[in-house]
């Protein structure tokens, strides 16, 4: 077997596991994996591939087909079993169109004869891996259908924001951007991964603040098999499954000060550890960070790390509200109008108007999430099927101007809390904000948290902050 193969281009170490009851032929497969940059662990049975699998992150198998009083279709089977996405690719000294056709019903990759030629097995293994990384990519797309919305505008100061993100895509630099919850950071983020060198690669999304914290370290760099109490198998993290493309943490204000230390050192070292491992995991990922904070001031309050921070602000990039943006919101109505008819398959509808100034002319809070949760109740609950005109009427009460008055309301109940000369604590402003969202929504808190454009998980930690948990309850009954 000749042992010059090239190596392959890979961006991180791979772990390549050969299962084969000859030792002489997994030593030499094991020892030219090596050579090549991989690292290579052995079985000779199928109890010990299964054992490999569960404790390793293996990337991809080399499999015989004869082991010994094993069967190697069924241990295909069942390695495919415990992860579908693994690629095996099999060996056979005495292989038959027969034994290839159902080895690749099963799941197989690729059939080859032994003793296989290393360099075309490194070309095979290679195109393993690139497969599986694919179909990584594709799953969580399908997982996330939303993320591939295009991001309309044509107003001066949003292509100020996408002539800033042109500019920093083609450097490798961090990017921190900021904005008001709802007004599409994570479409930023997928813009300048698009127009990146790293395009091709994947782009992997995690808002930190939808994330425990006890399991957001493992969610970020994976875990080995027995590292806590439901770590039963070994798993990757985010940063593994995003090598060679862009990670996108957002709400990064939210982390807790202990894993905004690790993020540090992963920042600047691109290498860590998995929870419960013992050694380091190199990576190349790009990260792009987002928060709707003031991070400075969490820096000076303490509740952020002033070297992370300095390490995230690379290329600080805002991107505007959509109240500030106010000449794209009929193109982003009018868009999701579009969509919402063609993905529930009815006739399609436009704004009338009428409808479009009121909509124009509402100070969206929630920004473009809102206009977008709008859009589709107006669109699935108030436009009858046999009508096509969106008016007036099918807005709520607050964009029309029609909203009633509370109880006993008079010219104080809807004077603005700011008063002349006085500048209210942004942490008030926000109280005051929640405690207005849960009273307009009769107490639910889950339409409260929709409204506001946050989740859930951020208004029950804002609502701790403000020691404000026993406000109401999610059915809108305040607890006694």
């Amino acid at each position: 077997m000749a042992r010059d193969a090239s190596p392959p281009a890979t961006q991180a170490v791979h772990t390549l596991l050969v299962v084969d009851d000859e030792r002489s032929l997994r030593f030499s497969i094991g020892e030219w994996a090596r050579d090549l940059g991989f690292h290579a662990l052995e079985a000779a049975n199928a109890a010990e591939s299964l054992e490999q699998v569960r404790d390793n992150p293996v990337d991809v198998v080399v499999l015989d087909l004869k082991l010994g009083e094993d069967d190697g279709l069924e241990v295909l089977q069942r390695l495919r079993e415990e992860d579908p996405s693994l690629p095996v690719i099999m060996l056979t000294g005495h292989g038959t169109v027969e034994h290839a056709v159902r080895a690749t019903r099963l799941g197989a990759y690729d059939f080859l004869l032994k003793p296989p030629d290393l360099d075309h097995l490194a070309v095979i293994v290679q195109r393993a891996l690139e497969r599986a990384r694919l179909q990584r990519e594709v799953d969580h797309w399908r997982g996330a259908p939303e993320r591939k919305q295009e991001m309309l505008g044509r107003s001066a100061i949003l292509l100020r924001a996408l002539q800033r993100l042109d500019r920093a895509a083609k450097t490798a630099a961090t990017v921190l951007v900021y904005g008001e919850t709802g007004v599409g950071k994570e479409l930023m983020a997928q813009y300048l991964h698009a127009h990146s060198p790293r395009a091709q690669g994947p782009f992997i999304p995690l808002n930190c603040s939808a994330i425990p914290e006890q399991l957001l370290e493992s969610e970020l760099y994976g875990h080995e098999k027995g590292a806590f109490t439901d770590a039963k198998r070994f798993k990757k993290g985010l940063f593994e499954l995003a090598d060679g493309g862009t990670l996108f943490l957002d709400e990064i204000g939210e982390m807790a000060p202990q894993l905004q230390a690790k993020l540090l050192r992963v920042l600047e070292t691109r290498t860590f550890r998995r929870v419960g491992g013992s050694s380091d995991v190199t990576v190349d990922v790009r990260v792009v960070a987002a928060t709707h904070r003031d991070l400075k001031k969490q820096v000076a309050d303490g509740k952020f790390r002033e070297d992370l921070y300095f390490r995230l602000n690379v290329v600080p990039i805002e991107m505007p509200a959509l109240r500030d943006r106010a000449e794209d919101i009929p193109l982003l109505a009018e868009y999701f109008v579009a969509r919402l008819c063609g993905e529930l398959g009815r006739a399609p509808a436009k704004l009338s108007p009428a409808a479009l100034e009121a909509i124009k002319a509402y100070a969206w809070p929630g920004n473009v999430r809102e206009l977008k949760n709008l859009i589709e109740r107006i669109v699935q609950v108030e436009l009858p099927e046999a009508e096509h005109e969106i008016l007036p009427e099918h807005l709520p009460p607050e964009l029309t101007g029609t909203a009633p008055r509370p109880a006993g309301g008079g010219a104080a109940d809807t004077a603005s809390p700011f008063r002349s000369g006085v500048v209210l604590p942004l942490a008030e402003v926000e109280k005051m904000a929640i405690v207005h969202a849960i009273a307009v929504c009769g107490g639910n808190k889950t339409r409260a948290a929709m409204r506001l454009g946050i989740s859930r998980q951020t208004l029950r930690t804002k609502l701790k902050e403000f020691a404000m948990e026993d406000v109401a309850d999610d059915e809108g009954e305040p607890q006694g």
